[in-house]
């Protein structure tokens, strides 16, 4: 189609409202039509994209693409259309959409380098592109569980590229290595830390004291106050020893504060037997056991709520010396919370001269349970919150910076779908590993 095709049909448009206003006017249900297309890169060509009009509606529409190379409007024709790109650049492609004289558009932007269209707008050979390669003055780290290391594979073919930071996601906890009393299992601990050492990678422990995470022998432990503290002390010392010199640091107490008024301390096993005071206690039982090991205190809603974060500063004040950094666990979504939210975190742990780790990061997509599958749209919106948040994290002093922790590598195994009851797509790759736009966010706030 030419353009003037699409001016006749503005005209006639105007022209029908226009003589409208002599009659009654009378009462038409809206008919939402929104312009919306995808595009993918040709696994044939390089140069060559496939577009997609993904419009929707219950009422007939006219499409007409302008693919950006200066030759005007064409029509949408049936199925899949392709449009080669031969010249490096950028390309603004529209689509628009007319029904009853209104016209809605969709555009996005193509990149093309010499290596073709650039995945995701990200250029610069993205195929050899890694997070870890790209993010030069700090770690990039992910969970993983022994059995996915050991089973090799796609996952820790992933691992080995992209990250050299890596956490256990529940192998490392009290529960695990320590079921019954007097009896230590680290088999799965230690099948972590070997992959990790054979690949070059640190390892963040966690975590050693949570409320969530303690063998029911523990949270009914028959002998004295002063017993309980003992047990605890060999655990931590037995744990912490084992892997001193191969695990680089440690979240010695997890989400120990209350969400309630005030965030207070949760009345867990610990503090009722070794009082309020237990978390130095078990900061100093750590430090007693690896003199070098970073130790960290780990907590969630750091950003979006004011209050705990200042009740998780105090209780940081009171350690002192004995605490090397704080973790902010970065369980968020694409809406929220708002950059200055997290700045507000990240500038009072860099003015205490600690260092920041950003963990557990994982970004919803559908908080609201009401999307069914990862549009464009809020994968964008998604992408934007990937790179806000490394922006933010890049730009702390060399000194505070220790880690960015994405809490999974695939959509389909992360803890928030059970969690929450609903489908999402949080993290950096979907179920068959492939780069989503949020893996380019990340990139992106790097630079």
């Amino acid at each position: 189609m030419k353009i003037s095709k699409l001016i006749l049909l503005l005209f006639t448009a105007l022209l029908a409202f226009s003589c409208s206003e002599d009659k009654e006017e009378e009462f038409v249900p809206p008919v939402n039509i929104q312009a919306s297309f995808e595009y993918t890169i040709s696994e044939a060509d390089p140069f060559v994209i496939q577009l997609n009009n993904t419009t929707e509606g219950t009422v007939s529409f006219t499409s007409v693409w302008d693919f950006g190379l200066g030759n005007g409007l064409e029509d949408d024709m049936p199925g899949i259309e392709e449009v080669r790109y031969n010249e490096t650049g950028e390309y603004v492609v529209k689509l628009y959409v007319i029904y009853d004289g209104l016209t809605t558009i969709d555009s996005k932007m193509v990149k093309v380098d010499e290596n073709g269209i650039c995945p995701d707008g990200f250029c610069g050979n993205a195929d050899d592109s890694s997070l870890k390669a790209a993010a030069t003055t700090f770690s990039v780290g992910t969970i993983t569980r022994s059995g996915w290391v050991t089973a090799g594979g796609k996952h820790t073919d992933i691992l080995k590229k992209e990250f050299n930071n890596l956490t256990s996601e529940y192998e490392m906890k009290m529960n695990v290595m320590y079921p019954s009393e007097g009896s230590y299992n680290f088999s799965a601990g230690d099948a972590i830390v070997d992959f990790a050492m054979a690949n070059d990678m640190n390892v963040h422990g966690h975590a050693l004291i949570w409320h969530n995470a303690t063998p029911s022998w523990v949270q009914n432990f028959s002998g004295t106050n002063a017993e309980f503290e003992t047990m605890v002390e060999d655990y931590i010392t037995t744990t912490v020893t084992r892997y001193k010199g191969k695990v680089r640091s440690w979240d010695v107490v997890n989400e120990a504060l209350e969400d309630g008024s005030g965030n207070p301390l949760r009345n867990s096993v610990f503090r009722q037997k070794m009082g309020d005071d237990y978390i130095r206690k078990c900061f100093q039982f750590a430090r007693n056991a690896d003199p070098d090991v970073l130790l960290f205190y780990n907590d969630y809603n750091m950003a979006s709520s004011s209050g705990k974060r200042a009740a998780m500063f105090d209780l940081v004040d009171d350690l002192g010396d004995l605490i090397d950094g704080v973790g902010g666990q970065m369980h968020i979504s694409y809406d929220g919370p708002s950059a200055s939210q997290i700045q507000s975190l990240a500038d009072g742990v860099v003015s205490r001269g600690l260092k920041l780790h950003f963990a557990e990061l994982d970004i919803r997509a559908n908080p609201n349970k009401d999307q069914t599958s990862l549009t464009s749209q809020r994968a964008e919106e998604q992408r934007a919150k990937y790179k806000e948040v490394v922006k933010i994290y890049n730009s702390i002093p060399l000194d505070n910076k220790f880690a960015l922790t994405v809490w999974g590598v695939r959509d389909n195994e992360s803890w928030l779908i059970d969690f929450w009851g609903a489908q999402d797509w949080p993290l950096l790759f979907d179920k068959n590993y492939n780069k989503k736009s949020a893996y380019f966010g990340f990139l992106e706030g790097l630079q």
